[in-house]
């Protein structure tokens, strides 16, 4: 998809906060992935729960969630996790397992080179 397209959705987008991570994401080439996922319906974005992330997930991760963090299960290694939201109960979790949460935003500010970072 090219940066044209994805300009175009997000500006259909209403969410304030989702359209200034989208357009982080379009003036980083690395993270054009994750602004194809970020820029599709709202209906259509993941929301994950902790132990469907533990089974895809690899210890060390940086894991990007196009969506929100649900908090059935838990998770057994640590973990780096990037979403666009958390429910309270899986950020409780996260503390126990010494994983960390971050923003998309916070995320492409601070590795812009997308390094290190599974689409899930």
């Amino acid at each position: 998809m090219s940066k044209t397209q994805l300009k175009s959705r997000s500006r259909r987008k209403t969410n304030p906060y989702l359209k200034e991570t989208l357009a982080l994401a379009l003036k980083n080439d690395a993270w054009h992935a994750a602004a194809r996922k970020l820029s599709g319906p709202t209906r259509q974005q993941a929301s994950l729960n902790l132990d469907q992330i533990d089974a895809k997930a690899k210890p060390g991760d940086t894991v990007l969630v196009p969506g929100k963090i649900l908090s059935q299960g838990s998770l057994t290694k640590k973990l780096a996790l990037v979403a666009l939201s958390i429910s309270p109960a899986a950020q409780a979790k996260l503390s126990e397992s010494k994983s960390t949460f971050h923003t998309v935003k916070e995320e492409i500010t601070k590795n812009e080179k997308a390094s290190g970072v599974v689409i899930l």
